[in-house]
């Protein structure tokens, strides 16, 4: 493997529901080296999206170590991890997240705003990145101007202005037509021959397969990690 990127080791989540103990992740140990494409598969209730929102700093675990590009995220204050999300992770949802007030120009430029870059140079990032995902002659336009897939290609740009070290992709294709999804994961794998580390969240296998990785995620363990080769002969 490349050098990790992603270092979680023994990681468990556990809420308490009244009497009952949930272990949404149980023992979870993962490597995700610099420029790789991996997908994190399983049904709902797996602990797929907890184990995404450990990744991406949205949430710390109960315990366990969490390290992103050399740095403990374990126990960061909830302003720390705002910090590295900002610095270091660009996020691809499902719905967009696109602010419906804003053209594409200034959607793409809101996390480089908040990182504290000056203007002349946030516009030109944000062009850059709207002409990588062909969009960049509609920069004046409305999201609801926008196709679906035109939408999701202006979330990557945003994801991609900040030069993260980590894409994650959260279900990226969930609400798109399976023409503009094929587009969309086809430009994912673009930007991983680019040399970009993606991690992609999923529940379907036709996606996941679309990876390098697949980690399947199974009542809050592992229990696949391995080659997509290796997957699809197996699902």
């Amino acid at each position: 493997m490349s050098e990790p990127l992603i270092e979680l080791k023994d990681i468990y989540k556990i809420y308490h529901m009244g009497d009952e103990e949930v272990r949404a992740n149980d023992g979870i140990t993962l490597n995700i080296g610099k420029g790789e494409f991996v997908a994190i598969v399983g049904k709902s209730g797996s602990g797929k999206s907890t184990l995404m929102n450990i990744i991406g700093a949205l949430d710390v675990p109960t315990s366990g170590s969490y390290h992103l590009g050399g740095e403990d995220v374990s126990d960061m204050t909830d302003d720390q991890l705002a910090a590295i999300r900002n610095k270091m992770i660009g996020f691809i949802f499902q719905q967009y997240n696109l602010l419906p007030k804003l053209n594409l120009l200034e959607n793409v430029e809101l996390p480089l705003l908040y990182a504290g870059v000056g203007r002349e140079e946030r516009r030109d990032r944000a062009m850059e990145s709207l002409e990588k995902v062909g969009l960049k002659e509609k920069w004046r336009n409305m999201p609801n101007q926008l196709s679906g897939g035109q939408q999701q290609r202006v979330s990557i740009a945003r994801a991609l202005a900040g030069d993260p070290s980590l894409i994650l992709a959260d279900e990226p294709t969930g609400a798109l037509d399976s023409r503009t999804s094929r587009e969309v994961l086809d430009f994912l794998k673009q930007l991983n021959e680019e040399g970009n580390t993606i991690v992609m969240i999923t529940h379907d296998n036709s996606i996941a397969v679309e990876a390098k990785r697949v980690v399947r995620i199974h009542d809050g363990k592992i229990n696949f990690d391995g080659d997509v080769n290796d997957y699809a002969a197996i699902i």
